[in-house]
Order: C-alpha cells, then sequence, then structure tokens
C-alpha cells in the first residue's frame, strides 16, 4: 500500500517481531500522570488498568483541549485500510508526508505514558525497556477519531544503543519538559520528530545462550 507501518489483523495481538506492540502501565503511571493533569475523571478506570496493554485495547494518552493538557481515554491503532486490521506504529520520518497521517501528526498529538515497553528480536526474545531515572516513559504519538472513537498511533524511530541489539526501531521517546510542546506547539514538535531518545534500561526474562557441544 505504500505506507510504512505496523499493522495487526483485526482483534489481534501484537507480539513476535513487531516493533512495538505492547508496552505496561501500572499505578506509578498513573501517579506520574496526576503530576501533569489538573482534572482526572473516571479515576475508576486505574484499577482495571494494572498490566500490558495491546493494540485494539483502551489506554490512557494526554492531549491538548483548550490550551491545556488534558487526559484522554483512547483505543489503540488507527482502523487499516478499508476496515482491514489496525495500523499502531508510523514512523516518525515519514509521518508528516502520509497522507493518513499528516493531518493528524499536524494538530492532533498525544503522549503516552507507560512504565515500559517491550521489543521482540529476531530470535523472538522479548525484552522490556525503561528509564532508570524515572518511573515513566512518555511516548510520542497522535490521535484521529474513526466514527464516535478517538484513536491513537505511537511514533517509532531509529533504535538508539541501548535498544539496537534487540530491534532496530523504537518509540520516539520524549522528555517531561517536552510534553507541553508537543502536544500544543504546532511548530516546536517538528525538532522532536528527528531526536535521539534516551538511552534506556533493558531487562529480559530469558536470553538465548549458544549451545556448547562436547
Amino acid at each position: 500500500m505504500g505506507y510504512d507501518t505496523t499493522k495487526i489483523r483485526r482483534n489481534g495481538k501484537a507480539g513476535g517481531d513487531t516493533m512495538c506492540g505492547r508496552y505496561y502501565v501500572d499505578d506509578e503511571t498513573a501517579r506520574e500522570i496526576e503530576k501533569l493533569v489538573k482534572e482526572i475523571d473516571d479515576r475508576a478506570r486505574w484499577s482495571r488498568l494494572a498490566g500490558d496493554v495491546h493494540p485494539t485495547e483502551e489506554a490512557p494518552v494526554l492531549i491538548g483541549k483548550n490550551d491545556q493538557v488534558k487526559l484522554a481515554w483512547q483505543r489503540w491503532g488507527f482502523s487499516g485500510f478499508q476496515g482491514n486490521g489496525v495500523i499502531f506504529n508510523s514512523r516518525s520520518e515519514t509521518a508528516l508526508h502520509k497522507s493518513m497521517f499528516r493531518e493528524s501528526i499536524l494538530h492532533r498529538r498525544a503522549v503516552i505514558p507507560c512504565t515500559w515497553f517491550y521489543e521482540w528480536s529476531k530470535a523472538k526474545e522479548k525484552a522490556a525497556f525503561f528509564r532508570e531515572d524515572s518511573p515513566v516513559l512518555f511516548l510520542a504519538g497522535f490521535f484521529n477519531t474513526f466514527g464516535t472513537e478517538e484513536r491513537f498511533v505511537i511514533l517509532t524511530t531509529e533504535a538508539n544503543r541501548s535498544v539496537a541489539p534487540v530491534h532496530d526501531r523504537m518509540p520516539l521517546v520524549l522528555e517531561r519538559d517536552e510534553i507541553r510542546d508537543w502536544i500544543l506547539n504546532d511548530e516546536t514538535f517538528r525538532s522532536m520528530i528527528r531526536q535521539r531518545p534516551v538511552v534506556l534500561k533493558k531487562r529480559q526474562e530469558y536470553e538465548q545462550q549458544e549451545l556448547k557441544l562436547f
């Protein structure tokens, strides 16, 4: 189709070697959001959210409304072409040039908070990436409306040295002091698209060891 995206079938779960197809949120994520957003409604949703978030599932995101950063609950993934599948990632290098994404990244940017995100190696080994200096990562994204439902996409960029040994792509990670400009400033966000994310720590439950024959 000519679109540089990550896509899954309708109602599918991303995994395997897909890029940024799952992330994790917990109470720490909620507490950090509360520091950034003055008014939070429907707090009961947090009690149902602790754990992994997959494409097609609903999750908390930060968006702009009336020149303020607000909390919204949106579903992860744009409807695919002709309603076929779900597109949940977009390359930061090309999003401004794709008709499916251009208006959204220009005017409907979002930040997706999480505790960590997962990437899978070619050997199907899963690794979690997180910040050692903060309990939360802030991932850059944007959203659009499909029918009556708002849906978001996470931007990816070339992997930095901390993620590259596992996967060649990673989410575009923002700093806390960049959140407001990313969401609300239609000019300064452009320079953030090209920045390299902070170096992250890796947690891997199992790393395949080379089999030695004696």
